[in-house]
């Protein structure tokens, strides 16, 4: 029997041999890649080279013109910037003596160049009521006792004094208030957490804000800004791009206690008006008309509308009899829910009074006891009023 045929071993499927080729081949190379990406864990690197040396550094290029002018801000505002603490005694009973006790800080800066240091009442109040001190470190690290020149506590202002040298106290620049805008830049330097001649920019974000002063009285026409406010920059200035004081850093609004992005300035024409009283009389009994007015800005928002046509002070309420007895009157709801403005007043004894910079520089030449003509618009038509100049009283002297 042939048996050639029937036992021949089957021949393999044609190109099975090239097919078993190709996949050892990509085994070995699956397994060449996972051997070179595991080598760095399997065979590390050593852990030190002689050869490091520093990165080569890239060029910088020049500062842009806002950063330039920041630095300038800081550079030439800093100097004028000082750090506040305040004292209290605490008694040693061991000892039978008493002991200065530092109480808290805050920051300041230098009115002029006879040591009167400017910050917030609320900052030195502790001190005063507890009958301690306080001691005024400036930007050259020298450390002055200061005295208490004076205080407004309804406008959160304090004036202290240390006798250093004409030549270490630099007096900063003074702007205005009543023409901010929202949205201008600014800067705070102060002293937040004991970090000394600390920097914060940002920009107003509100005019006209209303905030409490520690007497429970309303501080107007208050500057909200959302440059960083935090615990120690209480007293220190708010700066334009120009670089001049436009308010007093005072307050933040915060649920937490630290800064929040809502923070809040006493507005620098008041500080301007207040701040030289003090130093004068130790008080600021300012004459006035006896009304309390609405901010400028709400004014001018009222002439772009076309509610009003022309600039003036428009009264808010009358705070005094003596305004009311004269026929000023105030801004109030009527009986069927419409707001019905008070007066505007556009002139005193003939002088145009076009903003509340006019009216406090015209009413503060005169003393309580004087009697002025005040030209008030109402219902479009023009009034003259007989006003006698009353003394505001302030508080907490």
């Amino acid at each position: 029997m042939d048996f050639s045929e029937t036992s021949r071993r089957p021949e393999p499927p044609r190109g099975s041999s090239a097919i078993n080729t190709w996949l050892i081949a990509f085994l070995v190379m699956l397994a060449g890649i996972l051997v070179v990406q595991n080598a760095r864990t399997w065979f590390p690197a050593p852990l030190h080279d002689p050869n490091a040396a520093p990165r080569a550094v890239s060029a910088r290029g020049s500062l842009a013109e806002d950063e330039k002018s920041t630095i300038e801000i800081f550079r030439t505002s800093a100097p004028s910037v000082v750090h506040i603490t305040t004292l209290t005694y605490q008694s040693d009973r061991m000892q039978l003596n008493l002991m200065e006790i530092p109480k808290g800080t805050g920051s300041g800066f230098v009115w002029d160049d006879n040591g009167n240091i400017v910050t917030n009442f609320h900052v030195v109040q502790a001190a005063i009521q507890d009958g301690g001190g306080a001691r005024v470190a400036l930007a050259d690290n020298s450390v002055w006792s200061a005295r208490l020149v004076g205080a407004e506590p309804s406008k959160d202002i304090a004036v202290l004094k240390i006798d250093a040298p004409r030549d270490r106290l630099k007096p900063i620049p003074i702007g205005e208030s009543h023409d901010l805008q929202v949205g201008q830049k600014v800067f705070a330097i102060g002293s937040p957490f004991n970090l000394d001649q600390t920097l914060t920019s940002g920009v107003i974000s509100g005019l006209g804000r209303e905030i409490q002063a520690v007497t429970g009285q309303a501080i107007q026409d208050v500057i909200q800004t959302d440059a960083a406010i935090n615990p120690g920059n209480s007293g220190g200035p708010l700066l334009d791009s120009a670089g001049r004081v436009i308010g007093i850093n005072t307050a933040i609004f915060s649920p937490s206690g630290t800064y929040a992005g809502i923070g809040f300035a006493v507005p620098v024409d008041t500080v301007n008006q207040i701040v030289p009283e003090l130093i004068k009389a130790k008080k600021a009994d300012r004459p006035g008309l006896g009304i309390r007015p609405w901010d400028d800005g709400l004014v001018q928002r009222l002439r772009d509308r076309g509610v009003l046509d022309k600039p003036g002070v428009l009264v808010r309420d009358i705070l005094l009899e003596s305004a009311s007895k004269a026929g000023l009157r105030g801004t109030r709801a009527t009986d069927d829910g419409q707001i019905e403005l008070g007066d505007l007043i556009v002139a005193i004894d003939g002088e145009a009074v076009e903003s509340m910079k006019d009216l406090v520089r015209i009413v503060g030449a005169h003393k309580p006891g004087d009697e002025v003509t005040v030209r008030v618009e109402r219902d479009g038509k023009g009034i003259d009023l007989k006003v006698t100049i009353q003394a505001l009283p302030s508080m907490g002297r």
